[in-house]
């Protein structure tokens, strides 16, 4: 099973699927200064902040379209329609 759903062309990838968890745990990380901070807010561990980031990365890289900064992945986010822009505050 694979977590990327490609709805385009090979030239126009279509969305990367992701799950409720995974956009909960990006949008905290986002609105947030570090993955500490997020890991607070959602009563979890640093490094479970980190992983989900990472599986996130790697799906957006499955797809051919990198996102290697948090600025790069908030847009991601944002095309995918996964979050708003009302969402980052």
């Amino acid at each position: 099973m694979t977590a990327v759903m490609m709805t385009g062309t090979m030239d126009e990838p279509g969305p990367v699927w992701l799950t409720e968890r995974e956009v909960e745990v990006l949008r905290a990380w986002l609105c947030t200064e570090s993955k500490a901070s997020a890991a607070r807010e959602l009563f979890i561990a640093e490094c479970t902040v980190a992983e989900h980031v990472a599986r996130v990365r790697a799906k957006y890289v499955a797809a051919g379209r990198h996102a290697t900064t948090k600025t790069a992945l908030a847009a991601r986010l944002l095309q995918d329609g996964h979050v708003r822009l009302d969402e980052l505050r």
